[in-house]
């Protein structure tokens, strides 16, 4: 759906993004991933053509990118955007006729999303007089009131209670079902895992990590597993040359405890529980793989390195 290619953005003597390309999928849901001051917020207002790229270009659905795209695209940015004096009522129906509704389809639109929200009673309610959370609520009925193809959320769990975080998320994976293509801009990593299925890591400007998050997990499997076993592990460890390295020993609870072991180039884990069987008792083993925020902090570790 969405070609990124090549693109830089300069501001004066800082670059934005230097030579910057991704593809995003029709029916995906994309994590845009960057600690503060990456480029994921100047990449968000290139595709939404409030600045254009120094070079490079963006392909949408096999064309360039052009003005008439904007009604096909949805964007909730981090620093929200109400106008706090007027009606939300109002202010609904004005933004879906910025986007291209007639006016009856948008009083029908919006008429849906305030009963999605459950925000029936809020139509002649001013913005100011709502919570942080019930503002980001019309933010968000307002980014998707007129059906987009491309929805681009840059933090959009940001000042929402858990219940209500729960009913956003919901309501994503809802319409990415329904055919909408994510852009998923976040600092939660475990929100990132739940619903992104390919995601891109920006640090400095610059991409440094690209693919499917199965695939990126999968690249980050470091061999190392969790024991719980019941004895005593001493025994265990006499041979000098076990076919693991013991990063942990301790106590879990109700007379277990824990093993955490790396194993050896050359071994596989059944090398090691035919090692510690005959003195633990094991009974449970899982491979520990790393999350999207472990890889995060990684990769942007070895940048800085």
């Amino acid at each position: 759906m969405l070609s990124i290619r090549n693109i830089v953005k300069q501001y004066a003597s800082h670059r934005a993004l230097d030579d910057v390309s991704m593809e995003i999928e029709k029916g995906a849901i994309f994590g845009l991933l960057g600690p503060n001051g990456a480029g994921k917020t100047s990449l968000i207002r290139i595709i939404n053509q409030i600045t254009a790229p120094d070079e490079g270009e963006i392909v949408f659905n096999n064309e360039r990118l052009n003005p008439s795209h904007i009604e096909k695209i949805g964007y909730l940015p981090e620093e929200r955007g109400l106008y706090k004096k007027m009606k939300i009522g109002e202010q609904m129906l004005y933004l879906a006729r910025l986007k291209g509704l007639a006016k009856q389809d948008a009083l029908q639109r919006c008429r849906y999303w305030f009963e999605k929200m459950e925000i029936q009673g809020w139509w002649d309610k001013k913005v100011e007089d709502l919570s942080k959370g019930m503002q980001q609520k019309v933010q968000f009925a307002a980014t998707v009131v007129h059906n987009p193809q491309l929805i681009i959320l840059d933090e959009p769990f940001s000042g929402f209670d858990p219940v209500n975080a729960e009913m956003i998320k919901d309501e994503i994976l809802e319409l990415n079902r329904k055919g909408a293509t994510i852009i998923f801009s976040t600092h939660r990593m475990e929100s990132v895992e739940q619903l992104c299925n390919h995601i891109v890591l920006i640090n400095k400007s610059r991409k440094i990590l690209d693919g499917r998050i199965s695939d990126i997990r999968n690249l980050y499997r470091s061999n190392t597993f969790s024991l719980i076993y019941k004895g005593t592990a001493e025994n265990a460890f006499e041979n000098p040359f076990p076919p693991f390295d013991l990063i942990k020993n301790e106590e879990a609870k109700e007379g277990f405890s824990q093993l955490i072991i790396k194993i050896k180039t050359g071994f596989t884990v059944n090398d090691a529980l035919t090692y510690l069987i005959p003195h633990m008792e094991i009974r449970e083993l899982k491979e520990i793989i790393p999350g999207i925020q472990e890889i995060f902090i990684e990769k942007v570790k070895e940048e800085i390195d």
